[in-house]
C-alpha cells in the first residue's frame, strides 16, 4: 500500500497524525489543528464555496514553509507518497504542489481511512493468519527479555508490553505514556506484517488489556487459545530481577508509593502501608519479593484458573542474573522448537 516510497507524508492536523499515522511517515500538516476547526466550521455554517478559498489559502501557505524547511533537500529523484484522512482535498492540493517542482509524487487512493479500514479488518473481521504460542510465567521471570533474547536468535515474536508502552501491571507505566488504541493497533499490524505466517510466533502471555489498552480481538482469539510455554523460577531470583528491570520506577519512590496506594482494596492498607516504608528505606528486594508473594503470585494463579490453554512445557530457570538469560533462551528456543514439531 505505501511501501517504494523515499517518503510517506501525512498531510493531517497534528492531533490526527497523534492519534495514529502509517507507520514510517513525517507529519507535514497543510492545516494545523486550530485552522481545520475553522474551515470546517465555516464550511458547515456559512458557505463550502468560502471554506474551500479560505482553506485553498491556508495550505498553499502551509505548503510554502513545508518546501522552504523540510523539503528542500530534497533532489529531483526524491518520490514521496502523500496521505490525508481520505486521499481528498488536503493531500491532492499539497501533491498538485509537489508535482509542480518536478518530484513525482503519488497519493495514497482512500487515504487513511482505507489503512485503518484494513486493520479493522485484519483485527476485527477475520481470523488471525498465525500459529501463536505464548511466553508464560509469574511476575518477575524475565519474559520480556527473553523474547528480544529469543528474536536475536531467529524466533518470531512480538513484544505487545512493548508496542502498548506499558509493562502490564498496575506498576507497569513506562516514560512517555501509553499510545493511542489505533496507534497501538497499526504498530501490532505492522509488526505481524513483517512477519512469516508459515512460522509460529512467540507472545508473551497476557491479559486482555496492557494498560489502558485493549488486545484486538483477532489477536486475543488466538492468544487464548495458544498454548504455553511456563517458565520458573524461585521468587528470590525474580526479586532480584524486578529490582533491576524496575530500576526507572525504583528512581522515583514517591511515585511508586503513590501507585502501590491502589493495591489497598486488594490486599489492605496495612500491607501497603509496610510496602511504602520498604520503599522508603530503598529495600527494593524485599518490596520485590513480598509484591510478587502476596498480591503478583495470587493474581497470576486465579487468571490461570480461567486459561483452559493446555501448557506445553516447562522450562525451570537456574537463575536470572545477565549471565544466566541468555543461556535460558537458548533452551526456550529448544523448547519452542519441540513444541512446534509436535
Amino acid at each position: 500500500m505505501w511501501t517504494g516510497y523515499d517518503t510517506v507524508i501525512d498531510v493531517r492536523a497534528p492531533a490526527e497524525f497523534a492519534e495514529d499515522h502509517l507507520p514510517g511517515a513525517i507529519s507535514l500538516p497543510v492545516l494545523d489543528d486550530a485552522e481545520r476547526a475553522r474551515v470546517g466550521t465555516i464550511y458547515k455554517q456559512e458557505s463550502p464555496f468560502k471554506a474551500r478559498k479560505i482553506g485553498a489559502a491556508l495550505v498553499a501557505r502551509n505548503a510554502a514553509q513545508h518546501i522552504e524547511s523540510s523539503l528542500l533537500g530534497q533532489d529531483g529523484g526524491w518520490r514521496p507518497l502523500v496521505y490525508c484522512w481520505r486521499g481528498g482535498q488536503r493531500s491532492n492540493s499539497f501533491a498538485i504542489i509537489l508535482r509542480q517542482i518536478g518530484w513525482r509524487v503519488d497519493v495514497l487512493d482512500g487515504g487513511y481511512r482505507r489503512y485503518r479500514r484494513a486493520i479493522v479488518d485484519a483485527f476485527y473481521g477475520a481470523a488471525l493468519p498465525f500459529r501463536l504460542i505464548r511466553l508464560d510465567g509469574n511476575t518477575g521471570t524475565a519474559k520480556t527479555e527473553l523474547l528480544h533474547l529469543l528474536a536475536g536468535r531467529g524466533v518470531q515474536v512480538v513484544d505487545l508490553e512493548g508496542l502498548a508502552g506499558h509493562r502490564g501491571s498496575i506498576l507497569g507505566a513506562r516514560a512517555g505514556g501509553q499510545p493511542s488504541q489505533k496507534a497501538f493497533e497499526s504498530a501490532l499490524f505492522a509488526a505481524l506484517q513483517a512477519l512469516d505466517p508459515s512460522r509460529p510466533v512467540i507472545v508473551e502471555a497476557e491479559s486482555s488489556r496492557i494498560g489502558a489498552l485493549r488486545i484486538p480481538p483477532a489477536m486475543w482469539k488466538a492468544m487464548i487459545a495458544a498454548p504455553r510455554v511456563v517458565v520458573e523460577a524461585q521468587v528470590p531470583a525474580r526479586a532480584a530481577y524486578l529490582a533491576r528491570a524496575y530500576a526507572d520506577l525504583l528512581a522515583e519512590p514517591e511515585a511508586l508509593m503513590e501507585l502501590l496506594n491502589g493495591l489497598k482494596q486488594l490486599v489492605g492498607g496495612d500491607r501497603v502501608a509496610h510496602w511504602q516504608a520498604l520503599a522508603s528505606a530503598h529495600a527494593w528486594e524485599q518490596l520485590a519479593g513480598e509484591l510478587v508473594t502476596h498480591h503478583y503470585d495470587p493474581a497470576y494463579a486465579r487468571a490461570r484458573e480461567r486459561d483452559d490453554a493446555p501448557i506445553a512445557a516447562r522450562v525451570q530457570a537456574m537463575g536470572l542474573g545477565d549471565a544466566d538469560l541468555p543461556k535460558l533462551a537458548d533452551r526456550l528456543a529448544e523448547t519452542f522448537a519441540e513444541v512446534v514439531a509436535r
